[in-house]
């Protein structure tokens, strides 16, 4: 028999699955009910598979996913969930997860999943995975986007002019500008960019190679 222990805080949810898994190769050694309390449970029942709920009271079963890889213990482990959000399926696809299985299919696919994990295979459903992976690829490109690509050209020449020393004073008479009107394009380029001082602005600028 392959031991499993589950994490899942709705007892009719544990009950649907005692029912499903009825019968089968698979034992039920435990449930608990809180992310907190898998690493007690795993290091007294020692199963084979661990099922985890992904929203639960205290930590969720994302934390209890990522507490496990932490710690290099790489039991299976499947996802349970109504619902996933994209970051959320993202990071378990990246820290290892086996399996994900939606409630809405658990009576269909639990099984399925459990027995792939049983044979060392990963079992996700493909919309699932295709989420994943197209969340993760729209998340790299966001990531490699030129962070000053929100200013226009007066505010990338402000910009860099700060970046080179300039008092607002100095950068009005060299764009040709009043000093109060620079002030309010820096107020822009701040709340653009997410800083809140001068040589925050500076900095950002460098780093970006445009100084």
């Amino acid at each position: 028999m392959t031991r499993i222990l589950i994490a899942d805080d709705h007892r009719i949810i544990v009950s649907g699955l005692e029912a499903i898994l009825r019968d089968t190769d698979f034992d039920i050694v435990g449930t608990v009910g809180d992310g907190a309390a898998v690493a007690g449970a795993l290091a007294s029942l020692t199963p084979d598979i661990l099922i985890l709920d992904v929203r639960m009271p205290g930590r969720s079963g994302i934390d209890a996913l990522r507490d496990l890889r932490a710690e290099g213990n790489r039991i299976p482990v499947a996802l349970l969930t109504a619902e996933i959000e994209d970051a959320a399926l993202v990071e378990a696809v990246r820290l290892g997860v086996n399996g994900v299985v939606l409630k809405e299919a658990a009576h269909s696919q639990l099984l399925p999943c459990l027995e792939a994990l049983r044979d060392g295979r990963r079992w996700i459903a493909r919309d699932l995975l295709e989420r994943a992976e197209g969340a993760d690829a729209a998340g790299a490109r966001a990531g490699a986007e030129d962070p000053l690509d929100g200013l226009n050209q007066r505010e990338r020449a402000i910009a860099s002019l700060v970046a080179q020393g300039m008092r607002n004073r100095d950068i009005a008479v060299d764009l040709g500008m009043n000093e109060g009107t620079v002030k309010v394009y820096l107020y822009r380029i701040y709340k653009k960019l997410g800083l809140g001082s001068r040589t925050e602005l500076a900095i950002r600028m460098r780093d970006n190679g445009v100084a």
